[in-house]
């Protein structure tokens, strides 16, 4: 081996998720160092991150006071248990979280990951019910098409047929979909929220018809669909969702695990909206994805109605993780946010979502393109599958682009964007460049 041989590792004993391992383990892409907006692969090539990794890195790789907070931390206290105890940064960092929240969503419970946070909402939902002596609301609403992580309650409330046909036996009972917001012959190539598409939220009444408004306990929704290809909410669909909950006592969640902080040129999907959730779930972001960390944001209503419901004493709500608001997780939030807030990156994002939006819908007419849709930081370009062959093209895509120094995400025959909030005008052009040029190469 010479000395520019990247050194490839024993690859067998790692199960890697949501990937095809024979064929990754075949031809083993490596990333093994990142800074800015560009990683660098085992042979030693740059590449430009059209995705913030997994929609997370929104401050951009390797900054260096998230850097030097989770350094800090780890010489100071490496661990601190909050069952019955607690730690100063868990608290600091939770303040921080609540003041990006929409007004009244300032309780913050700490969980690892999105899918953590969002079965921890579907609990709270089921506890705040029960507090208040409607313990009979125990049915949730998700959609088609929803992704809410991988837990048993959220492949349950979502609505992606692969992640739910394996364990379909497991799954929550008691659970309902709504329709998804997407019809290609009246969205394809918007730009921005749908015209068309509000009325989809009125499915939501028949559902209350059908299995009586004091059996459901919550709807559950993204705000934007990211996982399942970018789909936008259409104008007005949000506020009626909105509307049929509060009308028969129906608590709203959102997952923003990919919205939140900044990807829509807002702290918040719900801030982005106008539209106000009762708990709101998020991770990835929160803190650049430098430590594993998700978090439910509670309106004061319900914290207050489970909380005040227990005897003087007693644990209140029976959950929680060994890793909850982790002293290293909760530092690097406090930096990322603080770093959030000084170079404004929310509204950097805002200004660069115009310039995003031009470059995406620039691939149009490239061949194979189906549609293209977008918001914010955020864009899908679907084509157009291969005959016997759904998802090839994307991929096909996917690994050239990545030959060429740009990577991008594919799901099915969707490719999305979301790149880093630091991302710059002619790092935009070289990503949807790069796209337009591999679609003229491929079959």
């Amino acid at each position: 081996m010479t000395a520019n041989t990247p050194h490839i590792p024993d690859l067998s004993a790692f199960w890697m998720p949501f990937t095809a391992n024979r064929q990754f383990k075949s031809a083993p892409r490596l990333l093994v160092s990142a800074n800015g907006m560009y990683y660098k692969t085992d042979d030693g090539r740059e590449v430009l991150d059209g995705t913030s990794g997994l929609w997370c890195v929104n401050a951009g790789h390797g900054r260096e006071p998230i850097v030097r907070a989770i350094q800090q931390q780890a010489a100071q206290m490496d661990y601190a248990p909050t069952f019955q105890m607690g730690h100063p940064l868990a608290f600091e960092a939770a303040r921080k979280v609540a003041d990006l929240m929409p007004e009244g969503l300032d309780r913050i419970f700490f969980a690892n990951s999105g899918s953590e946070a969002m079965d921890t909402a579907l609990k709270i939902a089921l506890a705040y019910h029960r507090a208040r002596g409607d313990a009979q609301r125990t049915r949730f609403i998700g959609r088609e098409r929803g992704y809410h992580g991988v837990g048993f309650g959220g492949i349950s409330v979502g609505g992606i047929a692969g992640n739910r046909k394996t364990f379909s036996s497991a799954l929550l009972s008691g659970v309902d979909h709504l329709p998804h917001t997407y019809n290609a012959e009246e969205m394809a190539f918007t730009r921005g929220q749908p015209l068309w598409g509000a009325h989809l939220a009125d499915e939501l009444e028949r559902l209350v018809v059908l299995h009586d408004a004091s059996t459901i306990a919550a709807v559950v929704v993204e705000p934007l669909a990211g996982s399942t290809g970018v789909l936008v909410p259409p104008q007005g669909y949000l506020e009626r969702l909105r509307a049929i909950c509060s009308k028969h006592g129906i608590l709203l969640i959102f997952d923003e695990v990919i919205t939140a902080f900044g990807r829509l040129g807002a702290a918040t999907a719900a801030e982005r909206f106008g539209v106000t959730p009762d708990l709101l779930t998020m991770a990835k972001a929160i803190n650049n994805a430098a430590v594993p960390m998700g978090a439910v944001a509670a309106s004061r209503t319900i914290h207050d109605t489970v909380v005040d419901s227990g005897a003087a004493g007693a644990i209140e709500l029976f959950h929680g993780y060994t890793y909850s608001a982790h002293p290293l997780a909760a530092a690097a939030a406090i930096a990322t946010l603080d770093l959030y807030r000084e170079e404004k990156l929310f509204e950097r994002a805002n200004e660069m979502a115009p310039l995003f939006e031009e470059a995406a819908h620039g691939v149009r007419n490239a061949p194979h393109v189906k549609d293209v849709r977008n918001l914010g930081l955020v864009a899908g370009i679907e084509l157009v599958p291969r005959p016997d062959a759904p998802g090839a093209r994307a991929y096909e895509v996917f690994l050239k682009c990545l030959e060429k120094g740009v990577m991008v995400r594919y799901t099915g025959d969707i490719l999305a964007f979301s790149p880093p909030l630091i991302i710059s005008a002619d790092e935009i052009a070289r990503i949807f460049d790069t796209v337009r040029s591999v679609l003229a190469e491929v079959q």
